[in-house]
């Protein structure tokens, strides 16, 4: 994979994370015990789940051509659904369930309650989702491993350090409109290529 398509994959996945209820329930947690404690947890149940994710993305490489494009473009399109048409305050609110009403406690346990909110809030979103698409579509399960597991835990260290800085200066909508667009337009365009070759 080249140094622009792993960036597109990142930067992709990094969009996608930032508004998302695991964001939100990131940022939440930190208000409420250590932020680096939330930060190495959340990261911890990031990557895991990219893991997860990436091991399905390489199962979809294993259907004929056609039937995994379609999958491919139907995972595309529905992400753009989710992220255009599903309201911000609905992923703020699941985000702060999901975060519960946690108090400071010790390390160890900030870090588990932070991995084990990450790792069951992760499973079937949106940015597992796309690893997966992504890892099926470019064949290059260890570099979409990387680029989706980094930026995952980029975005765990701003939620857990800035997040609540960032929600001021950057509206989270905005940022899933822009998400919603970018996966639309995959979605088309992987359905021209399907039908046009």
């Amino acid at each position: 994979m080249s140094a622009g398509a792993l960036l597109g994959v990142f930067a992709l996945i990094f969009v996608l994370e930032l508004p998302d209820k695991t964001m939100i329930a990131t940022i939440v947690m930190s208000s409420r015990a250590r932020p680096l404690a939330v930060a190495l947890g959340a990261s911890a149940g990031f990557v895991v789940q990219m893991g997860i994710a990436v091991g399905a993305g390489g199962l979809l490489t294993l259907l004929p051509h056609h039937i995994k494009d379609v999958i491919v473009g139907l995972l595309f399109l529905g992400g753009a659904g989710y992220l255009l048409l599903v309201p911000e305050k609905k992923q703020e609110e699941a985000g702060e369930r999901e975060a519960g009403a946690g108090r400071r406690t010790s390390w160890r346990r900030e870090v588990l309650t932070a991995f084990t909110v990450i790792f069951l809030g992760e499973f079937g979103d949106l940015t597992q989702i796309q690893a997966a698409n992504f890892a099926a579509k470019l064949h290059q399960p260890l570099e979409v491993f990387v680029a989706c597991s980094l930026a995952l835990v980029c975005v765990a260290f701003i939620g857990s350090f800035a997040g609540q800085a960032l929600q001021r200066v950057v509206p989270l909508a905005k940022i899933r409109i822009g998400g919603g667009l970018i996966f639309l337009g995959l979605g088309i365009y992987t359905f021209i290529n399907l039908f046009t070759s």
